[in-house]
């Protein structure tokens, strides 16, 4: 029999490095949301929930309230919105509801989580979650929408919206390469348009990385140019901590 005293002891369990940071990602398809520690290190799990429609801030902040509660401690939040984010207020939100413009999201989740909190344009968020932060490095998300970030050695260009700009033929670049178009047309022609608009955008802002992410550059199937690579959806949460540097 052995002797119980004999048995090696459990080591004790490391906390994670504080401040922990809540990171909240809003989607046009799904809202998401992890604890990262002070190294940029997910702690949880990501909780996920659909984006509910109409996608009002009445209807979708009560699902983010509840998706967090569960996540744990926290001493700060960061938020990343689909659309234009100037001090905090929603200025534009093209793929959720009307009702988001000059909603003030870091006022109302800073009083209703009761913690410090800063939102900024998800793509510039997913961005600080993958960019090496040396010369021009360029974002694009393919998602709902389409999403763009701009970064000079690592500093963030904010309010850029590529996604908007006509591209032809009546349509914006969104329009062209969004989640609609994927679904209308399939992945064989939505690849030779994704191809095309990296096409387009290399010579007009030589950026020395481009990175493709978002829900949609999964599906990318066509051979990438040798600084254009495709990252994962997750950096839209892990990219949160940099709004506190």
């Amino acid at each position: 029999m052995v002797d119980p005293t004999d048995a090696p002891a459990t080591a004790p369990r490391t906390p994670p490095a504080t401040p922990l940071t809540l990171a909240i990602d809003i989607g046009g398809t799904g809202l998401k949301a992890l604890v990262l520690d002070a190294e940029g290190n997910a702690i949880t799990d990501r909780a996920r929930v659909e984006t509910p429609r109409p996608a009002t801030p009445d209807a979708m902040l009560p699902l983010i309230w509840d998706l967090v509660a569960p996540l744990g401690d926290f001493d700060r939040v960061s938020i990343g919105f689909p659309g234009v984010v100037v001090d905090g207020v929603i200025m534009t939100a093209p793929n959720l509801h009307k009702k988001w413009r000059g909603f003030e999201l870091a006022r109302v989740a800073a009083e209703r989580l009761e913690r410090p909190t800063r939102v900024l344009n998800d793509a510039g968020i997913q961005g600080y979650g993958v960019i090496e932060g040396i010369g021009v490095e360029l974002v694009l998300t393919l998602g709902t929408g389409m999403g763009c970030a701009l970064y000079h050695d690592g500093r963030y260009v904010p309010n850029l919206e590529l996604a908007h700009l006509p591209y032809g033929n009546g349509k914006s670049y969104e329009d062209y390469v969004d989640n609609h178009a994927l679904d209308k047309i399939g992945k064989k022609r939505w690849n030779k348009r994704v191809r095309k608009v990296v096409e387009r955008i290399l010579p007009v802002w030589n950026p020395r990385r481009l990175y493709l992410g978002g829900g949609n550059a999964k599906h990318i199937s066509f051979e990438l140019p040798p600084n254009v690579s495709i990252t994962s959806n997750v950096a839209g949460l892990l990219g949160g901590i940099a709004l506190w540097r």
